[in-house]
């Protein structure tokens, strides 16, 4: 896969990211986030570097999750068993070190990353269009009055 488009896809993951933090509803888009991630990792664009304690942990319980680089881009995922053997622990996060600020609409990165993972979402009717087709159904063939036709 070319840079360009290793880049592009982690611009979309980024994004997906930013609007999952804030989302009332977000499985969904931690669950394309991770996919993706996945995916980057098993066909060697995207590396795990190592592990960071989790900043805010529920219940007081100390927990990992892992450091994974996509381009010029770092995310953090939960680990899998074999990470705590095979990656070294890089301690506390870095709070100096940010993503590159890039723009994209949700949308977009949401079709950039289920057309990167085969995902193709249901197609939905506009509801323009069902209303129009409602409205064109009711309607009578034929209208006569009694006041155009001066009677």
């Amino acid at each position: 896969m070319k840079e360009e488009e290793v880049r592009k896809i982690a611009i979309a993951i980024y994004t997906i990211n930013r609007h999952a933090k804030t989302a009332p509803d977000n499985k969904h888009l931690y669950m394309l986030k991770n996919m993706a991630i996945q995916k980057l990792i098993k066909t060697g664009n995207a590396t795990k570097i190592g592990l960071h304690y989790i900043e805010q942990p529920k219940f007081s319980r100390q927990s990992s999750t892992v450091l994974v680089q996509c381009s010029d881009f770092l995310f953090h995922t939960l680990p899998e068993k074999e990470d705590f053997t095979s990656l070294p622990h890089l301690g506390d996060q870095n709070q100096s070190y940010r993503n590159p600020q890039e723009r994209m609409g949700l949308q977009a990165a949401k079709t950039i990353v289920e057309n990167f993972l085969g995902i193709h979402p249901p197609i939905k009717k506009s509801i323009k269009t069902a209303t129009v087709k409602r409205k064109q159904q009711k309607q009578p063939q034929s209208f006569r009055s009694s006041y155009l036709d001066d009677r």
